[in-house]
């Protein structure tokens, strides 16, 4: 990790990761609904125009992965709008941690622990 947030920088960026990211579900979810539909399609227009759409939504998806991964924050999983900003504290690399849905950053965990290890910010020292 070169790159480290501070709470506050990190705070920042959640407006637009949280808009991101519900962009992003959108996407996967309309993505397997047309992954169904593809596979009860005959050859022909339909499945043409699904396999169009389809990598459409996936040409989005890459390129906002590839942004969230430009401003150095790990996208952990969609579904839950899992990510995590590297930080620094005291010398010691952690991740401050924040799924979609929550409000500003709470939570933190060490670099080998996941989501089963976060812990409140209070308990960072």
């Amino acid at each position: 990790m070169a790159t480290f947030y501070t709470l506050d920088r990190a705070n920042e960026r959640i407006a637009e990761l949280d808009e991101m990211l519900t962009v992003l579900r959108t996407q996967r979810d309309e993505l397997r609904e047309l992954k169904i539909a593809f596979d009860a399609s005959g050859p022909g227009d339909d499945q043409r125009r699904i396999r169009l759409r389809m990598q459409g939504l996936v040409d989005q998806m890459q390129a906002s992965v590839a942004r969230i991964d430009e401003w150095s924050i790990t996208l952990r999983d969609i579904d839950t709008g899992l990510i995590d900003f590297p930080a620094l504290v005291a010398g010691r690399q952690v991740w401050l941690c924040w799924q979609l849905g929550e409000g500003p950053i709470a939570w933190w965990h060490e670099l080998d622990d996941g989501f089963g290890g976060r812990r409140p910010l209070i308990d960072l020292r």
